[in-house]
């Protein structure tokens, strides 16, 4: 068996070269690259996609959540909750717009923001949560949703790992202020590049961040207010136009992959992630937890295996964020799970050889 990688974006590439190419072509042609129509007609159809009333494109995932929090009345040392156990973006987003992120621990089942201890760090400061749908998953949104409710807050979704995730069959950026996309490459819907996106269904919201993207300004040198340059370019868009389309099979495929992980990998050594019935997850990541973590990955490598680890430092010890104070055992789920997790090989392309060599290498641990 050859290696196995962790991620090999060239296997999707060849299959759909031509229509990239295609695509690439019209945009040169065109000599539009940023914003413009090509922007606009992926704007339409990933809106379309998401089933909600507007979506903006920007120029990354983080913009995405910097953006959200303006257009949302988010100021200077406003407090907003965001998961420990996730990616940096989503809080350094809040301490880019001058908020303060307030951490909070993960479930010890689900690995998403915790419902309980959200609560319990509310302060009259807190005016926001801001829940990710980790790992393709949704996080528990209606929990988030009474909590947000009943303490006049701003919910807005991070949904950068979970294109076409649903919760109880609605598609996820759908339920609160705003949800935000990245489509770095990597991403199940991913770009040749740096791109993301807004949606919501507040006509306001919507506006106000096309303003903002572009400097402030939706009518040519008529500046509203002080914006930012974070428009989404055109050969991005028109990429992103292309793979939509194939979103969904890609995506019933990471499902297919991940319903054999479940069945056919038995070891007891080994713990998985749950996901509520509720929950349609996409499986950006299959993640696992295993009592050696790092002597697990070294078996795996061994074996030709590839493997990732998501994440191995909880945002809450992190150094960027040291002024605040975090210690270590104030998080303990999400300190567990970044010193015992890892991710398998997950993407569309993976071959049914392969998926089957992993599971009968595994249980062989």
């Amino acid at each position: 068996m050859d290696f196995i990688p962790f991620l090999d974006l060239s296997r999707q590439y060849q299959k759909i070269k031509q229509e990239l190419l295609k695509a690439s072509e019209e945009v040169f042609e065109a000599s539009a690259f940023s914003l413009g129509s090509r922007v606009e007609r992926f704007e339409k159809q990933f809106a379309s996609f998401c089933q909600v009333k507007h979506a903006v494109g920007v120029d990354n995932g983080t913009s995405a959540i910097v953006l959200a929090l303006k257009a949302s009345g988010i100021s200077e040392n406003d407090e907003v909750l965001v998961p420990a156990n996730s990616f940096i973006a989503t809080a350094a987003a809040v301490s880019n717009i001058g908020g303060v992120p307030v951490f909070v621990d993960c479930t010890p089942d689900t690995w998403q923001i915790s419902p309980d201890d959200a609560m319990r760090k509310i302060t009259s400061k807190t005016k926001a949560i801001i829940g990710v749908h980790l790992y393709g998953a949704p996080f528990d949104v209606n929990s988030i949703l009474k909590i947000a409710e009943e303490n006049n807050l701003i919910v807005i979704e991070d949904c950068a790992q979970a294109q076409g995730a649903t919760y109880n069959g609605v598609s996820v950026g759908n339920f609160g202020k705003a949800g935000t996309f990245s489509f770095y490459p990597v991403k199940n819907l991913g770009a040749y590049g740096e791109a993301g996106a807004l949606v919501t269904n507040d006509e306001e919201v919507s506006e106000r961040v096309r303003r903002l993207r572009n400097h402030g300004s939706i009518e040519k040198y008529v500046h509203e207010e002080i914006g930012f340059n974070m428009r989404m370019d055109a050969l991005q868009a028109a990429f992103l136009s292309v793979k939509l389309n194939h979103l969904d099979e890609w995506n019933l495929r990471r499902r297919e992959i991940a319903a054999f992980y479940k069945s056919a990998i038995w070891n007891p050594k080994l713990n998985f992630q749950y996901v509520p019935e509720n929950c349609h997850s996409v499986y950006h990541l299959y993640v696992v937890t295993t009592k050696d973590r790092d002597g697990f990955r070294e078996y795996l490598n061994q074996h030709k295996i590839g493997s990732g680890l998501h994440y191995p430092i909880p945002c809450h010890l992190q150094k960027a964020f040291s002024s605040l104070g975090y210690l270590k055992g104030d998080l303990p789920n999400s300190e567990y799970l970044a010193e015992h997790c890892l991710s398998l090989p997950m993407f569309p392309e993976l071959r049914q050889s392969e998926i089957e060599y992993i599971a009968e290498v595994i249980n062989n641990y």
